[in-house]
């Protein structure tokens, strides 16, 4: 499994995070509560990553996802009961959006941690700056 060392990490910082704050609070509570997490156990990343999305050849938007961990890894949080398929899709769009091959979707809503392990089956390794 590509990137498993990584993923252990992000996902053991979460669990941290999940088991001192539970459930109940809003996305945003948890985005910072792993924020801080990640700097203790030294993992690099960018809060709130923004990047073009393009349609053919013009920009249409801009998408940002919660973490990019060491330029490789997505993560994106949330807070939810349960996860639905609106936002596995979004978390692969965000794959094939930024051209990473692995994402984690991590939700805090649910009584224990959920998470998912996303791959880019769409990956272009020559389109990566």
């Amino acid at each position: 499994m590509k990137y498993k060392q990584l993923t252990h990490k992000i996902i053991g910082s979460a669990m941290r995070v999940h088991s001192e704050l539970g459930n109940g609070f809003q996305e945003v509570i948890y985005q910072r509560a792993l924020e801080y997490e990640f700097k203790l156990n030294d993992i690099t990343f960018v809060r709130e990553f923004e990047m073009p999305v393009h349609y053919r050849d013009l920009q249409v938007g801009t998408r940002r996802v919660d973490f990019l961990v060491e330029d490789t890894i997505s993560v994106e949080l949330k807070a939810v009961i349960k996860l639905e398929d609106v936002h596995l899709a979004q978390a692969m769009n965000y794959l094939e959006a930024y051209n990473l091959e692995i994402g984690l979707l991590l939700n805090f809503g649910a009584r224990s941690l959920g998470y998912k392990r996303l791959h880019n089956n769409s990956l272009n390794p020559d389109s990566r700056d």
